[in-house]
């Protein structure tokens, strides 16, 4: 049993996992940022502070076991808000030198790609994952649960991060990613045509562009609605994330995709992302773990904690 912990940016979150099924899971979100538009890390580590206790508490009572059930505890290492990732990792850390268990530090982004497992449908490897958080867009080739090779990732703005900007432009609640995705729903996806963006790199990704695109096809179309602007730059966004997972997998010659983090919870993406992969074995993260969460934290720990991979109780987090 893997008591899990994971407080990389505003969710509190905490998981007991056993190897093959979630026993107990709680996740604590912070509405406190919503009045600013945005994270206000110093908020975001006081928040942990107060609900982390709370949330392990709450899942031991959920299965009803205390630390004796512990075989190991795990938290987020990064990357992530240095002074929330202290909190869990420095609790985490307390708590295996009090309990005499191994520690396990893990990694945010295998953590997510980890969350494929979450599913019912056994994942298989090697696999090309695209992880697409609001901090992050990364590509990844998979071969494995322990070892991952990253293959692009954005230049400047995260995917989920562009989908927040375009939203505070329009004054629309944070975080926007699931508002645009409410606009879009009544609006024409093939309204307008944004470009599509060029990068150095093959697997690299860039957002900037497209979020001033956005702003300029805003003033040049006074009469084009928000819902078709909001349709059509959202699948502009998603044709541009799919084409760049679908072009590694074939410069790569794997035939499984998967597609990961708080940005793979919108439904149109998910929707054409099946619809586009055709011939591959597609996974998909579970909805309910696609936002931050202490089970992906779980699954990323159990392959090192059954691997004898144990943390140092001196290892410290990393923000990058």
């Amino acid at each position: 049993m893997i008591l899990a912990i994971e407080t990389s940016c505003d969710d509190t979150a905490a998981c007991l996992y056993d190897g093959e099924r979630v026993v107990a899971h709680m996740v604590y979100r912070q509405p406190v940022h919503a009045s600013v538009g945005g994270v206000i890390p110093e908020w975001a580590s006081r928040e942990h502070e107060v609900k982390l206790p709370a949330a392990v508490q709450a899942v031991l009572r959920q299965a009803d076991l205390s630390w004796e059930n512990l075989q190991g505890v795990a938290a987020a290492q990064g990357p992530g808000l240095i002074g929330s990732l202290l909190i869990g990792s420095t609790f985490a850390r307390a708590l295996s030198a009090a309990w005499n268990i191994p520690f396990i530090g893990v990694h945010h982004l295998e953590a997510h790609v980890a969350s494929l497992e979450l599913n019912e449908q056994p994942l298989h490897y090697p696999i090309i994952v695209l992880v697409a958080t609001g901090g992050h867009t990364h590509l990844y080739r998979v071969l494995h649960p322990l070892h991952m090779e990253l293959l692009g990732r954005t230049t400047d703005d995260a995917v989920g991060e562009a989908f927040d900007k375009v939203a505070a432009s329009l004054g629309l609640p944070y975080p926007g990613g699931p508002e645009i995705e409410r606009l879009a729903l009544e609006g024409d996806p093939l309204k307008l045509s944004f470009p599509f963006p060029q990068t150095q790199k093959p697997w690299d990704f860039s957002f900037s562009g497209l979020k001033t695109a956005f702003l300029y096809a805003r003033q040049r179309y006074p009469t084009i609605s928000i819902e078709d602007l909001c349709a059509s730059w959202q699948h502009s966004v998603s044709n541009y994330l799919i084409h760049k997972l679908l072009r590694a997998a074939e410069a790569f010659q794997i035939k499984r995709i998967g597609l990961v983090g708080g940005v793979a919870a919108n439904q149109y993406l998910r929707q054409a992302l099946q619809s586009q992969a055709e011939g591959y074995e597609l996974y998909l993260s579970p909805p309910e773990y696609c936002m931050d969460n202490a089970a992906m934290i779980a699954v990323a720990a159990w392959h090192r904690y059954i691997n004898g991979l144990y943390s140092p109780l001196t290892e410290t987090p990393f923000s990058r």
